[in-house]
């Protein structure tokens, strides 16, 4: 569908997505080379979103698999309803009788219910969860496998398979090839280390905070109905934050939530008393709140309050990431 980079820009664009070149250019290889993805970086920066934006973009359905910790096939791949089993062996007993009666002895008897497996073990009692469900679409679609350092190493190693040729093996049924190979992305947040194989098998993007000016274009892109000034000045907050030792720093998501609460409390600057009852939007740990709060009173009348000392953060303002051009509000 995409013949250059560029169009992949500007179709992620308009999904209220700010891509960038490299971005950009590892979903044009992976589009192009027909390889899975693995987007990695902090919480919040927009790895989910991408693979949402991605697949309104290609007007692909979107399939989701959340990991997390005892994740197994069963609800990642498929299960058997066997209550439907049951349910149609009921209903067909009368059948099956007669399909037995003739029987002279139980070993003769068995074959002739093993022979009648494949109606029992069928697609028609498979209940396909979201791995099956990609593999066997018959349209295209994106797969994200989300958070995939949650799962457990087990998990991880019976996704190769999949990652590498497109298949996944039923026992009862043998191996189910796509027809249409699925995009497949899968984020990580860095929890745990991921293994050699499953990295092997995908190309590689990492995902980090956006720069101020990127930040700020998806502020308003996401809340337009904020005033430039003040999107301006939450950017600027949230940037400087972010240079703090906080246990947490704020995601771009919980940016964008940020500036929602200041349209709803029809804020018209971002000074000091609505800075601190709104802290908590950003911050989700009491001990970076109280932090936030002492560096805000540490900026007196003027100067971004990093630049001093006794706020609970011992570095100096010059090794703050061009946090000193900009004051925090009075």
């Amino acid at each position: 569908m995409f013949t250059d980079i560029g169009q992949i820009t500007d179709a992620l664009n308009k999904q209220q997505y700010i891509s960038t070149d490299e971005i950009s250019t590892v979903m044009f290889l992976a589009d192009k080379l027909e390889k899975p993805i693995l987007s990695e970086g902090p919480a919040g920066v927009g790895k989910t979103e991408l693979a949402k934006a991605w697949a309104n973009a290609n007007g692909r359905k979107l399939i989701r698999l959340q990991c997390y910790e005892g994740l197994d096939e069963s609800k990642a791949l498929y299960e058997w309803e066997y209550a439907k089993q049951m349910l149609y062996t009921q209903l067909l007993r009368d059948k099956l009788s007669e399909v037995l009666a003739t029987a002279n002895s139980l070993g003769e008897a068995a074959d002739r219910l093993g022979e009648e497996e494949n109606v029992f073990f069928s697609q028609r009692f498979l209940l396909a969860r979201p791995l099956l469900q990609a593999i066997t679409s018959p349209e295209p679609v994106v797969l994200l496998i989300d958070e995939i350092d949650r799962a457990d190493a087990e998990f991880e190693a019976f996704l190769l398979e999949i990652l590498s040729d497109f298949q996944v093996s039923v026992p009862e049924l043998g191996t189910i090839t796509a027809k249409i190979k699925p995009t497949v992305i899968l984020t990580s947040n860095n929890t745990r280390e991921l293994s050699e194989a499953l990295k092997r098998r995908c190309l590689y993007l990492f995902i980090d905070y956006p720069s101020h000016d990127s930040e700020l274009r998806i502020v308003k892109l996401r809340v337009p109905e904020l005033n430039a000034r003040l999107a301006q000045q939450a950017v600027d907050v949230v940037q400087q934050l972010r240079q703090m030792d906080l246990k947490k720093n704020p995601s771009v998501s919980e940016t964008i939530d940020w500036a929602k609460s200041l349209v709803m409390l029809n804020a018209d600057s971002l000074d000091k008393q609505t800075l601190e009852t709104t802290l908590t939007v950003l911050l989700k740990h009491e001990s970076d709140v109280q932090k936030a709060k002492r560096a805000l009173a540490a900026g007196g009348s003027g100067g971004h309050p990093l630049n001093r000392r006794g706020n609970g953060d011992d570095r100096r303002g010059d090794d703050l990431r061009g946090g000193g051009r900009r004051g925090w509000p009075n």
